[in-house]
């Protein structure tokens, strides 16, 4: 924050430079929330994929993506919502970063009926299945029976507690079909997770040539954090 007002000082400092002051205080007038409103927990209970972004403690970023069924983002009130997190590739990046850096930013964009979207800017923790029944309030098997897809169990979860909330303008979001497609939840079937689609494993380096090149530990760093 920068006095009163969200946001940081460098986008502040833009704002004077390049003369946007005027609309970026309306923008924070009318538009952002230090809570989720009602409209907003409703577009939350509906939502079936979420964006969320991370950084580990030296600004490493990383962007994921998380998808359940409509509900699996469950809002337990204004100012806190928590997700499932399923059997995943073991990686663990969004989790390490927030395990490093407790600051987390979420992305819900409905592309199907209202193309608009909602930011929510918070601070997370991991949390075991047995401790998130404290945060929510419910059984485990009322949140499993709600948030889980083909017989799936959440193997723990993220909390958030919220401290922006805003919308994403509706102007370039696409509106699309929804399809159907066959879930295989939780697979470790290759094909059905993509496989090798982008064509990575036949582009490492030989073992040789890769011991010889002695990436340093921060490329590492990064290639970890783009791998999801």
């Amino acid at each position: 924050m920068d006095g009163h007002l969200p946001g940081s000082h460098g986008e502040h400092e833009l704002q004077e430079r390049y003369q946007t002051t005027r609309r970026a205080r309306n923008f924070y007038e009318h538009q952002v929330l230090d809570h989720l409103n009602e409209d907003m927990r409703a577009f939350v209970g509906r939502m079936e994929m979420v964006f969320v972004a991370t950084a580990d403690s030296h600004g490493e970023c990383d962007a994921s993506f998380r998808a359940g069924l409509a509900g699996f983002v469950r809002v337990i009130d204004e100012r806190t919502l928590m997700y499932p997190e399923y059997r995943g590739n073991g990686v663990m990046a969004s989790l390490g970063n927030i395990s490093e850096n407790a600051h987390v930013g979420l992305l819900f964009i409905d592309f199907y009926r209202d193309t608009v979207g909602l930011h929510v800017n918070g601070r997370a923790h991991v949390a075991d299945n047995d401790d998130v029944v404290a945060v929510a309030g419910q059984p485990l098997e009322v949140l499993e029976d709600i948030v889980q897809g083909g017989g799936r169990r959440p193997e723990r979860w993220v909390v958030v507690d919220v401290e922006e909330a805003y919308i994403h303008c509706s102007k370039h979001i696409p509106l699309m079909l929804k399809a159907d497609k066959s879930i295989a939840w939780g697979t470790d079937d290759a094909v059905r997770k993509g496989g090798d689609y982008f064509g990575a494993r036949r582009s490492q380096p030989a073992p040789a040539e890769a011991a010889c090149a002695g990436a340093p530990a921060r490329s590492w760093r990064r290639l970890r954090s783009r791998r999801g």
